[in-house]
């Protein structure tokens, strides 16, 4: 262990890996004795490797049962500073990096980036980019502009709609598009949906989503608007979120952003992005791979470090396999859907041709049941088993 720790001290790490390594060298003394404990066979010469070996030890291979409770805090940090590491590295290759490497990270890692399910979430929205939001059902608004919810039948959904950037703390945001839907309309239709994007046109889009905010106590926040700005252009925009700035910004070696720095998103992530060898010269050798370019922005959120933990945290999969009760078991009731979301649901899962003509004229009587929150695929299960 004692010469994995000071490996780093014999690379050629630059300023910033430097200090990194700095910082994750003072957490792992303090837990010296336990780290020492551990069997080290593995000794990378590549501090991304490094990081990885150590990350490794200090999740799954370290003793916990050995550690003192002061002690976890120190654990915690210097997982965190580690799995932050990773993402700087990461993205940092970014940089140089030709499109066919970058393709090949990606298939590298796709178990563990849950690469099928994005993927899904994307082609979902594909169709979307052009609706007005104040014309979508509330779900699809949600899945749009990345917030999770109960009513996300997972049937319809069958993705997290929190991949790429969650907005889920952005209250205040979520409270005005639900009730100003239009206004956020009115930013977004300075975005072309497709052909190039120039500054003006960004600039426009964020005057009027400044505008959105005007009779509100909230202030306009960056995250919400690059996800939105993400999803309505995914080949221009890439999707940022508080949590993930410094990683983001340390790669690309500026400053970091704040929360509300449109400007500098535009000229400091936008831009630097659209200069790099992979996003201006993509090469698709097949179908997936123009997929790919058709959403060439949000290609640098894979490079974040990830784990299997990632896709099993994946909102989907706990909303698929939660059981399923009209009640909990406090009485509460699930959670409820508005008329014309169950109505838009059931229709989508009725047109399946498999579904039997007369389950399709129990049409009212599902959307009945869709309404009081029991899922699509449940109620039409249900439907036949009574009707056969």
């Amino acid at each position: 262990m004692k010469k994995l720790l000071i490996s780093p001290s014999r690379m050629a790490l630059g300023e910033q890996e430097s200090q990194i390594y700095q910082n994750i060298l003072k957490q792992a003394t303090e837990i010296s004795l336990n780290l020492m404990a551990v069997k080290v066979d593995n000794h990378p010469e590549d501090f991304l490797l490094w990081c990885y070996e150590l990350l490794d030890i200090a999740k799954n291979r370290i003793n916990f049962e050995l550690l003192d409770d002061h002690q976890l805090p120190t654990v915690k940090k210097l997982q965190d500073l580690l799995s932050n590491a990773i993402s700087f590295l990461q993205l940092k290759t970014l940089r140089i990096t030709p499109w066919p490497v970058l393709i090949s990270f990606i298939e590298q890692h796709k178990e563990t980036l849950a690469l099928d399910e994005q993927m899904k979430l994307i082609r979902y929205l594909a169709d979307k980019r052009a609706t007005p939001l104040k014309e979508m059902i509330v779900e699809d608004r949600l899945a749009f502009s990345g917030k999770h919810a109960a009513s996300l039948d997972p049937g319809i959904y069958n993705f997290d709609v929190e991949w790429f950037s969650s907005t889920k703390t952005a209250k205040g945001f979520h409270q005005l598009l639900a009730d100003l839907p239009g206004a956020f309309d009115e930013a977004l239709s300075h975005i072309p949906i497709e052909g190039t994007v120039n500054e003006e046109d960004y600039q426009r889009f964020m005057v009027a989503y400044f505008m959105a905010f005007n009779d509100s106590e909230e202030k306009p926040t960056l995250a919400p608007a690059t996800r939105l700005l993400a999803m309505r252009r995914p080949d221009v925009f890439t999707p940022v979120t508080s949590s993930r700035l410094d990683s983001l910004c340390s790669a690309l070696g500026i400053t970091k952003l704040n929360n509300r720095d449109f400007e500098r998103y535009w000229q400091d992530i936008v831009l630097a992005l659209h200069a790099m060898p992979w996003f201006s010269k993509p090469s698709a050798a097949n179908e997936f791979e123009h997929e790919l370019v058709s959403i060439k922005a949000l290609l640098p959120c894979w490079f974040y470090y990830a784990d299997k933990e990632t896709a099993e945290n994946s909102n989907y999969l706990k909303l698929l396999n939660k059981p399923v009760r009209a009640t909990s078991a406090t009485g509460k009731k699930v959670a409820r859907r508005g008329k014309e979301s169950a109505q838009v649901l059931v229709d989508r899962a009725l047109s399946d041709d498999s579904i039997p003509e007369h389950i399709r004229a129990k049409r009212d009587s599902i959307v009945a049941e869709v309404e009081k929150g029991r899922s699509v695929d449940e109620t039409i299960s249900l439907m036949r088993t009574i009707f056969g």
